[in-house]
Parts: structure tokens; C-alpha cells; sequence
């Protein structure tokens, strides 16, 4: 059975229509805030692609009207389910930005989990936006994927994650963050929580996001420097690897 879910979300951003508009609707852009590697024909009927490791989707751009509005849906699956992506962009007074973003489709199969999931997420990813406009304005970053191995439940999953980058369970936003990567010292600062299912850490350099990917960890993260990708995600592999049980 089908069912056609709709999600509408209101954001202020510290940033011009401009540049809420390139973080939306250019490849680049979008690699230094949302998931995996991203590209844009930039046009109204355009092709749209996102890549992660062993998957890539692919989208039509259905609206192009830059710096107001950006809209793609993406290829129906067999079962007819797909997915729609609508951005409306406003200027607000003193440099600000208000973003309406509007998330429908149709899911089938197990779709209340997957509307809960969608419901929980969304959120999180603009609040990533919202830091990616605020921190590091002007740039852009090399997106970073990894998995771990598969554990058990959400919080035996949280309770490790935390552990391995030495904060308590009881994360707040604002909690300072400090462990290591291969030898590398990481300090950052926690810029999202949503306990036991995502963790966001902002440091000098880049957006670290780690979520719960029903019963392992998965990194997300968006790197603001010079980094060869292959390497970088195979040193997340190990790490991730490494987080004891």
C-alpha cells in the first residue's frame, strides 16, 4: 500500500537569497550541508544526481527560479514511490534569509517508519544548512561517507558513539568535543544533537555528522580543506571500526 506524505519546515538563515541559493541548488553547494556527492543541471527539466557508496538517485529539476525557488522530484521506483523537494526562498531585512522548505512524495513498504524518519530528519539537515551559511560562508566542502559495522539497538549505538569522542550520554549543545582519527587530534564543538539517533560536531575545518543508521553508525561529514576522499573515508571506516562494543 501507498501513502503520500507532505512536510513543510520554516528556517531563518543568516545569509543572503544568493547564497541560501547556492547552497541549495549547486552541486558544490549541496555536498557542503546535505548527503553524499551531488550534481545539478542547472535548469528547469535538468538531471540531478546524489552518490553515496553503493547507491546513487536521480532526480528532475521541476522549477528553476533563482534566487526564489528550487524544486526536483526524484525517478519513481518500481513500486511507484518517489520523492519531491521544494525550496522557496525570501530576503529578509538585515542580510537574513527565510528558507520554506517543502518535502512530499509517496512511501510504500514500511512507511511509518520511513515518514518518521523523514519527520526527524529533515529538521537536522537544515539545521546543518543553517551552520554551513553561518560558519563557513564562501565555501565549500568535500563531502565524507563511511559506514561501521553493524551492532545492536540505538542507544547500545549511541552509548559507544559518545564514548568514542568523549562526551557523556547526556549530550547538550555546546558540550566540547575532543578525541582522535588516525593519529590526528579532532576538537570541535557540538552543534546538534538529537539523541540516540544524531550527532553533529563542528570544528575549524568541518561539519562532522554521525547517525544512527539502524544499529551502526554512518558518517556524513563535509570537510572545509584539502582532502583526498578515497583516504579520507577509509580512515573514517577504520575508526568507526575501532568504537568499542
Amino acid at each position: 500500500m501507498s501513502h503520500e506524505f507532505r512536510l513543510t519546515h520554516d528556517v531563518e538563515l543568516k545569509a543572503t537569497p544568493e547564497q541560501v541559493w547556492e547552497a541549495i541548488a549547486t552541486g558544490p553547494g549541496v555536498d557542503s550541508w546535505f548527503m553524499g556527492r551531488n550534481e545539478i543541471e542547472p535548469r528547469e527539466g535538468g538531471r540531478a544526481s546524489m552518490s553515496m557508496p553503493g547507491f546513487t538517485g536521480r532526480s528532475t529539476v521541476t522549477a528553476w527560479e533563482p534566487p526564489h525557488r528550487f524544486a526536483y522530484r526524484s525517478d519513481p521506483g518500481e513500486d511507484g514511490a518517489f520523492m519531491a523537494f521544494e525550496y522557496l526562498v525570501e530576503g529578509r531585512d538585515g542580510g537574513t534569509t527565510a528558507l520554506r522548505f517543502v518535502h512530499s512524495g509517496v512511501l510504500t513498504g514500511d512507511w511509518e517508519a520511513e515518514y518518521d524518519a523523514l519527520r526527524k530528519g529533515d529538521p537536522l539537515y537544515l539545521r546543518t544548512l543553517a551552520q554551513y551559511l553561518e560558519h563557513f560562508p564562501g565555501r565549500t566542502a568535500v563531502p565524507v561517507t563511511a559506514f561501521g559495522p553493524q551492532r545492536s539497538g540505538p542507544d547500545t549505538v549511541w552509548a559507544r558513539l559518545t564514548r568514542a569522542v568523549g562526551l557523556p550520554e547526556q549530550v547538550e549543545e555546546g558540550d566540547k568535543v575532543h578525541f582522535t582519527v588516525a593519529g590526528r587530534t579532532v576538537d570541535g564543538v557540538v552543534d546538534t544533537v538529537l539523541a540516540p539517533a544524531f550527532l553533529g560536531v563542528r570544528t575549524d575545518d568541518a561539519l562532522l555528522r554521525f547517525v544512527d543508521a539502524g544499529g551502526l553508525i554512518m558518517i556524513g561529514h563535509h570537510v572545509f580543506a584539502d582532502v583526498e576522499v578515497a583516504e579520507a573515508e577509509q580512515t573514517w571506516s577504520a575508526w568507526l571500526a575501532s568504537v568499542p562494543a
